[in-house]
């Protein structure tokens, strides 16, 4: 145990940020950054790398699309624009598209609101995902992104370990049972453990800095 706590310290330590915060989310459990969150998960969902969904979240609530209502009523064109600057290219006109029609359905079934989502499902982790993945292009794992972010201030998700955090708790010898990691989680920071263990999971040279300490 002493071992583990000593291993998450260190990973902490490397690659603690959220990938919310990275992109310049300050989160809160209010509209606007509980939507910057969705957006970015939704981006996260894609086969492209996430340096460049974080970079596309960005520019999005820097050209002024960080909130549903925005996001739905700008053009499909500029959508495109603004993915194109943060060179997410790959699928920037289905991503486009998906924005705009997930901003929508976001307005017309929860008046732009994640909260009311929340309420929707009872609060119930399962349920609240289930609801999630009927937004386009977010699915089982866009869902599992959205909901390791949104721990932070939705506690009734914890632990949000998806695959990518499993793998990387198995690659630093951590348990891979997903209570035995929150066991080791320190006070407050369920979010950015998560966010670790995921950047382990993805990052073999990561997880061998950190297990080499």
């Amino acid at each position: 145990m002493t071992d583990h706590r000593a291993t998450v310290t260190a990973l902490l330590d490397r690659a603690g940020t959220t990938y919310a915060s990275e992109a310049g989310i300050r989160l809160r459990d209010t509209p606007a950054p509980l939507y910057r969150v969705f957006v970015l998960g939704t981006l996260l969902a894609t086969p492209v790398q996430s340096a460049l969904a974080v970079a596309a979240t960005r520019e999005l609530v820097a050209a002024g699309l960080g909130t549903p209502r925005r996001m739905r009523d700008t053009t499909w064109q500029h959508r495109v624009d603004v993915l194109n600057r943060a060179h997410y290219r790959r699928v920037d006109e289905q991503m486009a598209t998906a924005l705009g029609e997930a901003a929508g359905q976001l307005v017309d079934d929860h008046a732009g609101d994640l909260r009311r989502l929340r309420e929707r499902a009872g609060r119930d982790p399962q349920r609240i995902r289930t609801l999630l993945t009927g937004f386009p292009r977010i699915g089982p794992t866009g869902a599992s992104i959205i909901a390791r972010e949104l721990q932070a201030v939705w506690p009734e998700l914890r632990p949000a370990l998806d695959g990518k955090a499993l793998d990387g708790a198995r690659r630093l010898g951590l348990p891979t049972d997903p209570d035995e990691l929150a066991a080791l989680t320190p006070q407050g920071r369920h979010a950015e453990f998560a966010a670790a263990l995921t950047r382990a999971g993805l990052d073999r040279g990561l997880a061998e800095d950190v297990g080499a300490r």
